[in-house]
């Protein structure tokens, strides 16, 4: 990665990162979710089986984890279709910054926000009862990281051929809700009938989440894990690939 790009990345990482600290309500909205889930779905799991190894604080606090960053990083494209129609990506199209760190930029910021997010969301959950190896604590935030940069990158790709927040919205939960549901996200898919575990296996977030719920139980030399480190660089890759390509064709 050469100097200019390092330093162009640097430069929009740090005008849209201003931006989120001075917006109080971005930074606490996005946890809001995950955190009410943690408080009023997290002591009904308290004490049951659920086929897994470990506590149901430590099957469902990763699952919480990688839904923050499912949910915050797939409508982050709304805030491009915003500058969009302010002006900003057309004042963006003149100025000699890469393009790849316009979306480097940006990408970066959301996961930097969202790690933030989720480290709170584990310190709630300890004071309820989890009980997690740091080393694996420390894993489920670095997923939570690629996880944002794919989604993200994907997400401001597909916002910038979209000229209205109405047409945007529907397209994100029509790809939102089924890999939340479909991943295993609040409770393992495992528990569900033999046709859904494998139609399952199609969802690259299942493998996320079977890799993070691993590192939580202090396993890390697992298949679980080789597959979820590798389904997440790839999608991570290829992610940023397409980003990369559709800012370069759209200027912005």
């Amino acid at each position: 990665m050469s100097s200019a790009l390092l330093s162009d990345t640097a430069l929009i990482f740090g005008r849209y990162a201003r931006q989120t600290l001075r917006s109080k309500f971005q930074m606490a909205f996005g946890i809001l979710m995950p955190l009410l889930y943690l408080v009023f779905f997290g002591p009904l799991l308290t004490g049951m089986n659920l086929g897994t190894q470990g506590t149901s604080w430590q099957v469902l606090v990763p699952g919480l984890l990688l839904q923050l960053a499912l949910f915050g990083s797939a409508f982050s494209g709304f805030a491009i279709i915003v500058e969009k129609n302010f002006g900003v990506v057309e004042r963006m199209r003149v100025t000699p910054v890469s393009r790849l760190a316009l979306l480097l930029g940006r990408v970066l910021r959301d996961a930097a926000l969202f790690v933030v997010q989720a480290a709170v969301l584990v310190l709630a959950a300890l004071v309820m009862g989890l009980r997690a190896p740091l080393a694996g604590v420390l894993i489920g935030f670095a997923f939570v990281a690629l996880l944002t940069v794919s989604l993200g990158s994907l997400s401001y790709a597909v916002a910038l051929g979209v000229d209205r927040p109405q047409e945007f919205g529907p397209m994100v939960n029509a790809f939102t809700m089924p890999s939340m549901l479909l991943s295993g996200l609040m409770l393992p898919i495992a528990l569900g009938p033999a046709w859904l575990d494998a139609l399952s296996h199609f969802v690259p977030f299942r493998y996320l989440v079977d890799a993070v719920r691993s590192a939580y139980v202090g396993q890390y030399a697992t298949a679980q894990m080789l597959y979820g480190v590798l389904v997440a660089a790839g999608f991570a890759v290829f992610a940023v690939t397409v980003g990369t390509r559709v800012f370069r064709r759209a200027g912005a």
